[in-house]
């Protein structure tokens, strides 16, 4: 565990300070904490005391131009510091921040907004290679959203830019009496694909997002260089979880490899972890380039796809590979650490974390033990609280509150976790879920489809890729470049557009006509899908 970590595990943790207390009083400890913010506009190192204190003079303005309690401001930035000041100052006025995914196109970026009635939406004006403005005119009005930041020079009608607020922030004066946050109240509103034809809002408290930041997870003093995007829940906490923790941290505003490996000699990283995607690129960066990645000690691996020929690679590279199990609805249920074992890092997905509880279930609930196979049920402190959409609750959690994960796996007698399977009907490509559900939808307006089923072909470098199992109408024809220009006209994101394409004559079905996707997997897997 983390020297710097010592006094915030000790519990019972400090899940009842709203998170702008619980923050305040950990960087008045720890304010010198160092971050260092690599973009494509250049670099920027601050402290976690300077960031803070820019923050909560950005929440004043915000509160100027009418953002209140309980508000919802979404975010469609990349990791760098503006991010970092926005999620502060949302979290300092005791608003609803809600990160969406820098990749989410209009489809998906309108859904959110209407469902989540985000007020307030903030995105850049330009930013690799996309211009956001545009997607913002495609978004059609959401009725709820009345303001428009942008970080950039330009603006829409509706808009107002972080360098304005910025000037708003050192003139004003609210007069406005705080209503400060509590502990019970929502503050974190994240996205996320399942077997849902829509995204999922997920609703974290500022008590259970304090929880998870609280616990052990770090292994050991920074730096830590991190690859998630900040709309992930990932990046979310890697964002915000150092002005907690005291860790120094190392952020790319978007995955570049050869970056990374010499972001790792320069600060002399320590820490890092990905998915599969991120530790192949980094190995074959360092290996071409040049680079040295002698200073890492440990690699953390989660995400589908993660076998025990990752962690061997990560320790022929000269670091201990590790292995976890989160979700966006309870971030961490399981950690591997640097110290353990081979077996224990390469075979399990770690052990259970302080506070959180796992059971292990057969299709009745009636809870297995002995290391069999069943579906994997979590309480715990860092728990979210429910889906926006409350139908999806009742089905979400068991009569006595335990968090169904849709994930197949078991447990050993000294808390270790290991996943083999699920029930979920996902891909989970280079750590994004991916709604298989979603996928068909948009795959069965084209007009030369008459029957579909998308499943998970596995992949080496992205643990999982995106197959379309498609029945063409009669004498209909369709190649994957066709069915590719399909998904860019219906304006999702990139990473949900098939990267296979199967033609059969038929789907293979159960006797009540459900498509037997567990057959199908286990065909793609076999063989490489048939590319027309």
């Amino acid at each position: 565990m983390s020297p710097d970590m010592s006094e915030l595990t000790t519990a019972p943790w400090s899940t009842e300070l709203p998170l702008p207390t619980l923050i305040a009083k950990t960087v008045e400890k720890r304010g010198a904490t160092p971050l260092h913010f690599h973009t494509q506009n250049g670099s920027y190192t601050c402290t976690t005391q300077s960031l803070l204190r820019e923050a909560v003079e950005i929440g004043k303005a915000l509160r100027a131009i009418g953002l209140r309690r309980h508000d919802v401001l979404a975010i469609q930035l990349p990791t760098q510091r503006e991010t970092a000041l926005l999620y502060l100052a949302a979290l300092e006025i005791g608003a609803v921040l809600v990160p969406i995914v820098h990749v989410y196109g209009p489809a998906e970026v309108g859904f959110i907004l209407r469902q989540s009635r985000a007020r307030f939406f903030c995105v850049p004006d330009f930013w690799s290679g996309t211009d956001y403005l545009e997607r913002v005119a495609a978004l059609n009005d959401p009725p709820d959203l009345e303001r428009i930041i942008v970080v950039g020079e330009r603006t829409p009608s509706n808009g107002i830019t972080f360098e304005a607020l910025q000037r708003l922030a050192a003139t004003t004066h609210n007069k406005v009496p705080i209503d400060p946050p509590m502990p019970e109240d929502i503050c974190l509103l994240l996205y996320t694909s399942g077997t849902t034809a829509s995204p999922k809002g997920v609703q974290h408290t500022h008590r259970t997002v304090g929880a998870e930041w609280q616990i052990p997870f770090i292994d050991g003093p920074g730096p830590y260089l991190t690859p998630f995007p900040a709309g992930h829940i990932a990046g979310f906490n890697f964002l915000l979880r150092p002005f907690v923790t005291g860790t120094e941290m190392v952020f790319m505003d978007r995955w570049d490899a050869k970056l990374a490996a010499q972001l790792i000699e320069e600060y002399r990283v320590r820490l890092s972890g990905g998915t599969p995607f991120h530790l192949h690129g980094l190995l074959d960066a360092a290996r071409r380039d040049g680079r040295s990645l002698a200073p890492l000690m440990s690699y953390g691996l989660g995400g589908t796809g993660v076998t025990p020929e990752h962690v061997a690679m990560a320790d022929r590279a000269g670091f201990a590979g590790t292995r976890g199990y989160g979700l966006t609805e309870h971030s961490t249920v399981s950690v591997g650490w640097a110290h353990s074992p081979f077996e224990r890092r390469a075979y399990t997905d770690g052990r259970i974390q302080p506070g959180s509880q796992v059971r292990i279930v057969d299709e009745l609930d009636n809870e297995l033990v002995g290391g069999c196979d069943g579906e994997i049920l979590i309480k715990g402190p860092e728990l979210f609280v429910g889906y926006t959409d409350l139908a999806l609750n009742a089905t979400a959690f068991t009569p006595d509150g335990w968090f169904r994960t849709g994930d197949i796996g078991h447990l050993d007698e000294n808390g270790y976790l290991t996943i083999t399977d699920r029930k979920k009907d996902i891909v989970i490509r280079g750590g994004e879920n991916i709604s298989s559900l979603e996928v068909e939808r948009v795959l069965a307006t084209h007009p030369a489809v008459r029957d579909v089923a998308v499943v998970a072909q596995p992949d080496e470098r992205y643990g999982e890729r995106v197959c379309a199992v498609v029945v063409l109408k009669e004498n209909a024809s369709l190649d994957l470049s066709a069915l590719q220009s399909h998904f860019i006209a219906a304006g999702v994101a990139k990473q949900k557009t098939p990267e296979h394409l199967c033609i059969v004559t038929e789907l293979p079905r159960t006797a009540s006509g459900k498509v037997r996707k567990g057959d199908l997997r286990k065909q793609v897997s076999e063989r490489s899908p048939h590319r027309v």
